[in-house]
């Protein structure tokens, strides 16, 4: 199915972030939209002021007629989600529709768009905005379809100018469940190859093999943006791709003369083409220094004049709960981060310690998924111990069930920190209120996001 030959696009489970986003996209481009979902939200409310129309009631009668009367040009887009029962989601199988998932909608898309996608096991919903907002500053007509919301535009989803043509698509490509494998990017980028999502690969070697897969789907002649330290474990698929290096100190494209200070971090820029002294990044964190480096290369590779390109990234503000700070007043600071691997603790931490070296630094972790905590256990209390003190919250299990003997206390006895112990989200606020703490740090992919905000109001009361 070609997305120009599209009459209708329904979506089952349209009020997931994702998904709405894709809603969003194909009614931009003039495609009717229309969708299920279990129960009404706000960004549902959204949709529909759009114009999209949604239902909550699944019945095969609440589908449009437009939809049910013209199966050879309608797409439906499904989750995973959806009951086995769903009556919506068995019409359309058994009628012979369409059906394809987010991820290969999003490889659709990028088939037909100019397009730069970022892989990575971590740090690409921060890079991929960082790309999409250099180039939507810069005036450049691109689309981004993002893994976070982004702080400049408040939305997961930029959308291109259609009256100004062809237009440039941004995509993170996300390697679990190999979903990154329907993509067609024309640039990719390539943040790190670090052992995860191992409940779906298996192994390391497997993990790799994955990103191979995807760096081949590189259109030729295409360009690949690869971190210093992932280099060494990728081979280079076809001879006429450009392969581009980049790291702090190391790489074809490099950030040299790192400095930390409160709320940013100020560096200069190198490529063999190039060199912009005294950049201002106000996203902190050595990691997301590394981060922008292949975004600022490809806005000049674009044609973008480097003063623009300092201007814009001076003006990115961040994506939510990516090294968010929410309180900095003298003597107390607050941070949140959404780092749930060993390594983005460990750069996290690291960062926060350079721009705050004279506070005492207390860690909440909130562990993701019973397999991870198992597989990385070593790693996350190497890492957790570059704070003072270490308060482990209990795993957040996402989609799996328990596995026996696997909780956060097995994290415990390798911290080194000086102080360290379990906590419950119920106590946590009580336990902060009477500890005080000067310099504050929530971590993980989990639910800990809902303590962030009663977190943030209680540092804002006391005095340090």
């Amino acid at each position: 199915m070609k997305l120009k030959g599209l009459h209708s696009v329904h979506f089952l489970g349209i009020g997931g972030i994702g998904m709405s986003a894709l809603a969003r996209w194909f009614n931009h481009v003039g495609i009717p939209v229309s969708g299920y979902d279990r129960t009404p939200s706000p960004l549902i409310e959204e949709l529909v002021r759009e114009g999209m129309q949604v239902t909550f009631d699944d019945l095969v009668e609440q589908i449009p007629a437009r939809v049910r009367e013209n199966k050879a040009n309608s797409l439906i887009v499904w989750t995973p989600a959806m009951p086995a029962d769903s009556p919506q989601l068995n019409y359309f199988r058994d009628n012979g529709f369409e059906l394809q998932k987010r991820a290969a909608v999003l490889g659709m898309i990028t088939k037909d768009m100019p397009t730069i996608a970022v892989a990575g096991t971590h740090g690409k919903t921060t890079t991929s905005s960082m790309i999409a907002h250099i180039l939507k500053h810069t005036g450049k007509n691109v689309a981004a379809f993002l893994g976070g919301v982004t702080q400049n535009y408040q939305s997961n989803l930029i959308l291109h100018d259609e009256a100004k043509g062809q237009a440039t698509v941004v995509v993170e490509a996300d390697e679990f469940d190999r979903s990154f494998l329907h993509l067609h990017p024309d640039t990719a980028v390539v943040t790190s190859v670090d052992p995860d999502h191992l409940d779906i690969y298996g192994d390391p070697d497997h993990l790799v093999e994955g990103f191979q897969k995807f760096i081949a789907l590189i259109a030729p002649k295409g360009r690949l943006y690869i971190q210093s330290n992932a280099l060494h474990k990728i081979e280079k698929p076809n001879k006429s791709l450009a392969v581009i290096s980049y790291g702090i100190n190391s790489g074809k494209v490099k950030a040299l003369n790192i400095r930390p200070k409160a709320g940013a971090f100020i560096f200069d820029y190198q490529d063999e083409n190039c060199a912009l002294e005294d950049i201002q990044l106000g996203m902190p964190g050595f990691h997301n220094v590394e981060n922008i480096l292949p975004a600022i290369s490809i806005a000049l590779t674009m044609g973008v004049k480097p003063q623009e390109v300092k201007e814009a990234v001076s003006s990115f503000k961040g994506v939510k709960r990516r090294f968010e700070i929410h309180v900095q007043e003298e003597g107390k600071v607050y941070v949140d981060d959404y780092a749930h691997h060993p390594e983005e603790i460990r750069a996290f931490l690291s960062s926060v310690r350079a721009m705050y070296p004279h506070y005492k630094l207390t860690a909440v972790f909130q562990p993701h998924l019973y397999s991870r905590t198992r597989d990385f256990a070593k790693g996350f209390s190497e890492s957790l111990s570059l704070a003072d003190e270490v308060l482990l919250l209990d795993i957040y299990p996402a989609r799996e069930l328990p596995i026996e003997g696997v909780d956060s206390a097995m994290l415990l006895e390798d911290i080194g920190s000086a102080n360290k112990s379990l906590q419950t989200k119920e106590n946590l606020l009580d336990y902060l209120a009477k500890s005080k703490p000067e310099l504050l740090v929530t971590i993980g992919a989990g639910d800990i996001d809902r303590l962030v905000g009663p977190i943030a109001n209680l540092m804002k009361t006391y005095e340090n």
